[in-house]
């Protein structure tokens, strides 16, 4: 079989083995941390934070972490406030010319730009523990808690933070020496995490009476569908035809070769809809985890509910668009078709490449952002059709998105360490496309 056979190449290879080893090593390791318990807190009465935690945002939030929020882990705030604190950053370089500057100043600029990030996160962390701590002092009962006062409030604080800077290194070190985007990962891991329970959980209820076997058959089907479609919106691309002009060199004259510049039609990935739930969770992280409170907080709450889909439908078609302004560069595409001796046909060089790069961009990404926040309100469709929410945050939304992409980006990787020894890659013709590959023609 094909698939064996790829695994004994991947075996034959001792980088990538070693990559993927410590990757999964890695991973490990933050599963693990996701089920030590603060110190203080009794783990055998967390029942009434798991009741908490099995829908809605805070179910969300929980995703996110792998099931770390509901356990009060050391790692129970996650990778969330780095996130939100890469928004920031990334909106400060449209804003400011200092971060712009910085954002163009290559390896350097890109490693100053990373220790602000991390800077911020700790600002963040040191606002949010004490939100969380609040919300479980609230939710738990009082013997829940082996230590209390001000020594456990500061002890938990400090651990919470350390807990979430930990996962954050452990991501950038898949980045450097595993397999896949770290932090990616990272979120990738605590979202399957949860898929079992979710599958058994909406497995019992059809099969106690609530629509039987063939509803669950049903439900699998619709659920296999959209992981296709989100396949190809992750896929898909425009190609743009690039002439090279002719040259002679000596006495020979070598013709034009046509090539294809493959743009994008979902260019930014799975950032703009993580950098939208980001944002949505700031009125539950500013006032705090319970759900009780005024009409506002009710309605940016519910995240089944219209007001909350409709915002956060606005802010990933947005975010779309900014998220590929600031990654495809129809300027420096030009430019370097240029000193390429490269022109699109029936397009002048210059300014009238820019303009027609630029066009071609903005026409694929509308479509392509209203499919992604589509997709994003998937769950909120389903639990209206009568599926547990649980369950049906895996049809569509983040989650969905998130393990599509990441497990494209990471079989891509693995592909070209393949390709690169000469063996063949995991498909039989082309080559996978990740979130930011191209099309190898």
């Amino acid at each position: 079989m094909r698939f064996i056979q790829t695994i004994k190449n991947i075996a034959k290879i001792e980088d990538l083995k070693a990559r993927i080893l410590y990757t999964l090593a890695i991973i490990l390791l933050y599963r693990l941390g996701s089920f030590i318990t603060l110190p203080g807190v009794d783990p055998s009465q967390l029942e009434l934070l798991r009741n908490q935690t099995s829908g809605g945002i805070m179910g969300l939030l929980n995703m996110f972490s792998g099931g770390a929020f509901s356990q009060a882990s050391i790692f129970a705030l996650g990778i969330m406030p780095y996130i939100s604190a890469s928004i920031v950053i990334q909106l400060l370089t449209i804003v400011f010319p200092y971060f712009q500057k910085m954002q163009k100043e290559g390896e350097s600029g890109r490693r100053k730009m990373n220790q602000y990030t991390r800077y911020l996160t700790v600002i963040i962390l040191l606002l949010q523990a004490p939100t969380y701590l609040v919300n479980i002092t609230n939710v738990l009962p009082a013997s829940a808690f082996v230590l209390s006062g001000t020594f456990f409030k500061v002890s938990s604080v400090i651990i919470l933070t350390a807990g979430t800077m930990f996962v954050m290194w452990l991501g950038e070190k898949i980045t450097d020496k595993g397999i896949g985007n770290g932090i990616s990962m990272i979120i990738m891991i605590g979202i399957i995490a949860g898929f079992p329970s979710s599958f058994i959980f909406e497995a019992g209820i059809r099969m106690n009476g609530s629509g039987g076997l063939i509803a669950l058959l049903v439900e699998i089907v619709i659920l296999f569908v959209i992981v296709l479609g989100t396949i190809l919106l992750v896929q898909g691309t425009r190609r743009i035809p690039v002439q090279y002009a002719r040259r002679i060199v000596g006495n020979k004259q070598y013709g034009g070769v046509r090539q294809y510049i493959p743009l994008k039609v979902n260019a930014a990935g799975v950032m703009p809809i993580i950098f939208a739930q980001a944002i949505m969770m700031l009125p539950i992280i500013i006032i705090g985890y319970s759900s009780e409170g005024g009409g506002f907080m009710t309605a940016f709450s519910n995240m089944f509910g219209f007001w909350y889909n409709l915002v956060t439908a606005i802010l990933i078609i947005a975010f779309t668009y900014f998220y590929t302004a600031i990654t495809i560069n129809p300027v420096q595409m030009a430019e370097d078709m240029k000193k390429n001796g490269g022109f699109i046909p029936g397009i002048k060089p210059g300014r009238k490449t820019v303009e027609f790069i630029d066009g071609i961009m903005s026409r694929i990404t509308l479509p392509g952002s209203i499919f992604l926040a589509f997709v994003a309100i998937l769950p909120s469709i389903a639990v209206n059709f009568g599926i547990s929410q649980q369950f049906a945050q895996f049809f569509g939304g983040t989650s969905l998105l998130i393990l599509v992409g990441v497990v494209l980006d990471t079989l891509q990787q693995i592909e070209s360490h393949l390709l690169m020894r000469h063996y063949d890659g995991l498909m039989k013709s082309g080559r996978i496309k990740g979130r930011t590959g191209g099309v190898a023609m």
